[in-house]
């Protein structure tokens, strides 16, 4: 079973924690955490992008000059795609570029983004993040003691408005709950900071 030591706000060690070997502990699947990482971003595309093919452009209508004997090259339309203002050759139009993942491919591409963070030390167990008024400085003194100053997911237990506000205006920094994690903020995260009341809530949901 995985161990892992729990800091205060103040980078001291306070104690140890007990990690699951079934969320915590698994090899890790690169090819299931890259699928989610592309389904995320395939998901969040907004697939709005537009031209207008030849059928759509204004103008056209007559053909520029007759077939033969002009010395030019045959031509049917002053908008084709060759000729300047005419139509774009398999212009994009707005669609979905979504796609789903079957949930045990999901839930091991969680397991499998946990347990990378654990091997690779980038995981950081804090007793409790807390602060008693909006304050970005108490959560960047907080991530520095720490050793996340850099890009940093905190994973709060449950929704904490004082620190998700004071935390949003630290470039590089997101907040997430248990219940909104995913393997591309995890994956995308220099260091993974977990408060020790969620790792529970991890391990009830993915154990």
């Amino acid at each position: 079973m995985p161990n892992i030591e729990v800091l205060d706000m103040a980078g001291k060690k306070v104690g140890e924690a007990d990690l699951s070997e079934a969320v915590f502990g698994i090899e890790p699947n690169t090819v299931v955490m890259h699928q989610m990482v592309v389904n995320y971003l395939a998901n969040n595309r907004q697939g709005t992008q537009s031209a207008l093919t030849r059928s759509e452009v204004s103008g056209g209508g007559r053909k520029p000059w007759k077939q033969k004997g002009t010395g030019h090259a045959r031509q049917g339309s002053t908008r084709a795609p060759q000729w300047t203002h005419g139509g774009v050759v398999f212009a994009p139009k707005p669609r979905s570029y979504r796609f789903t993942v079957n949930k045990k491919v999901k839930r091991l591409a969680m397991k499998s983004a946990f347990s990378s963070k654990l091997k690779d030390s980038q995981l950081i167990v804090v007793d409790q993040v807390k602060t008693d008024k909006f304050s970005t400085k108490t959560i960047a003194e907080m991530l520095k003691a720490i050793g996340a100053e850099k890009k940093a997911l905190i994973v709060l237990d449950s929704v904490d408005t004082m620190v998700i506000n004071s935390a949003r205006n630290i470039p590089g920094v997101k907040t997430a709950q248990v219940n909104t994690l995913n393997v591309y903020d995890i994956m995308n995260a220099d260091k993974l900071v977990i408060v020790k009341d969620a790792i529970s809530k991890i391990e009830e949901v993915y154990a």
